[in-house]
């Protein structure tokens, strides 16, 4: 079973829930920073997540427990593009440990990783959602506890499908 995104909806098997997308929707993905959420399927390369906030996570998933000095690469200039890091870092990065919950947990999604190709865009990942489900620039969100559910139920060849519906 995998996981399908369009419009506003994120939906596995019978379950269905509102999410944010990037904020010019669903397309083809033309640069770093085009606030798109790109068209494609792909895999859920593990799970990023604050252990502070989340006490246990139960999934088949590998997971990663999200450090104060972790961030991801997005300057298409580093060798370390679209890539985790750990700062301090002497390029373009967005920290992963945040004061708000949007990255409490983290799907990483393999979106421009093999390979990858530099200012084709970086970190595509399911999230959790800010309040009124605002724009992201080009993961998408869900609430927490959905994001809690789907987790315990995916599995490793688990695919995420973006499509654009009209």
């Amino acid at each position: 079973m995998h996981i399908l995104i369009n419009k506003k909806y994120l939906t596995y098997g019978q379950y269905k829930v509102k999410c944010a997308l990037g904020k010019r929707g669903i397309g083809h993905k033309k640069k770093e920073g085009d606030l798109i959420t790109p068209i494609g399927q792909y895999k859920i390369k593990f799970i990023l997540y604050r252990k502070d906030r989340i006490k246990k996570i139960q999934s088949k998933l590998k997971k990663v427990i999200i450090k104060k000095n972790m961030g991801w690469c997005d300057d298409p200039n580093s060798e370390k593009y679209n890539k985790l890091i750990n700062l301090p870092f002497n390029f373009k990065y967005e920290k992963l440990f945040k004061k708000e919950n949007t990255y409490d947990i983290i799907l990483v999604l393999n979106y421009n990783m093999n390979p990858i190709k530099k200012n084709k865009g970086s970190a595509i990942f399911i999230h959790v959602v800010k309040k009124n489900y605002r724009k992201t620039k080009g993961c998408i969100a869900i609430g927490k506890a959905q994001l809690l559910k789907i987790i315990k139920k995916i599995k490793n060849n688990t695919e995420v499908k973006i499509v654009h519906q009209k």
